[in-house]
């Protein structure tokens, strides 16, 4: 199966696991899907099939290992998407099994310190509860701190952007060795999906300015600041496809069962655009916040030029 055609795939069959019987769905996997064996470093890593941990395992195998981007001694910091006071079944926010796994895999490279935060658009307290993060974070050793006011965030310069010059960051974020971003993929109202760009807004103070400086293009601005993560993980195994950002009920959710990672915070995105567009149209020229992060030089959306591992589990 060529690379065009592989993110159709894989999509498809994440929108049909909800209803599909188990042996159908497993045929089309076996059918769409190459078995990993040799672990390698590659541009783009898409997994399907598995539960949230065991798919960040094989992702970050064939890219290398955890060692490849943790340092012995590197203060971490691993930024979900806690935006909302949902359960994890609403696919609000990202998976905690996911966040769990990828901090023990921080520590197990040599992190000295893991911290975790986001922030919320409900109440924090509330949104880290009953996410299911904040105790699946610190069972795995991490710090949880709270984003809620202005004195925790630092004015930095964007030189780069085009309508953002400046932002207000997260002090766990300036501070940090090295970040690791981690959002779950779904519709999003006003910047119609939430990936990896858009999680930015959850280490911003002043997101208004965004909503009123044309969102799409503030959106691609903040991801030029200097910092940039040294990876993007793509949490779709659950799939809001309407009612977004907080979702309204479980039929806005689909069981899709996938991950996706790269350094190139661009090629992630248009690849889970690629996968959500499968359970929902949603052209990628309305999630124009990719387009422009590329003309900003951030990534390529030219999947074909990448080289890209899929995985079946």
């Amino acid at each position: 199966m060529d690379r065009r055609n592989f993110l159709r795939a894989i999509a498809l069959t994440g929108a049909a696991i909800t209803t599909m019987k188990e042996a159908d769905a497993m045929s089309i996997l076996t059918q769409s899907f190459e078995t990993s064996h040799a672990a390698a470093k590659y541009d783009l890593v898409a997994v399907m099939g598995g539960e949230p941990e065991a798919m960040f395992r094989k992702a970050i195998a064939e890219m290398g290992g955890m060692k490849n981007f943790i340092s012995k001694g590197d203060k971490v910091c691993v930024k979900p998407n806690i935006g909302w006071d949902q359960p994890v079944e609403m696919a609000a926010n990202t998976n905690p099994k996911l966040i769990a796994e990828i901090i023990k895999q921080c520590f197990d490279a040599g992190a000295s310190e893991v911290t975790v935060f986001d922030h919320t658009c409900d109440d924090w307290r509330k949104s880290y509860s009953n996410s299911g993060i904040e105790e699946a974070a610190k069972k795995a050793g991490a710090k949880v701190v709270p984003a809620h006011q202005e004195s925790y965030y630092k004015t930095v310069s964007i030189p780069k952007g085009k309508n953002l010059k400046s932002a207000k960051i997260h002090q766990a974020i300036v501070d940090s060795d090295k970040w690791i971003n981690v959002p779950i993929l779904k519709n999003h109202g006003g910047a119609q999906l939430t990936i990896s760009m858009k999680n930015y807004m959850g280490i911003v103070w002043d997101r208004g300015f965004f909503h009123a400086n044309d969102l799409q293009q503030c959106i691609a601005d903040v991801c030029t600041y200097a910092k940039r993560p040294v990876l993007n993980v793509v949490d779709a195994y659950r799939l809001m496809k309407t009612s977004g950002p907080r979702g309204k009920s479980l039929s806005d959710v689909v069981l899709s069962k996938g991950l996706f990672i790269s350094q190139d915070i661009v090629a992630a995105d248009t690849a889970a655009a690629n996968f959500f567009n499968q359970a929902r149209e949603m052209p990628i020229e309305k999630v124009s916040h990719i387009t422009k992060a590329q003309e900003l030089g951030l990534g390529t959306m030219d999947l074909d030029k990448l080289n890209i591992k899929r995985v079946r589990i």
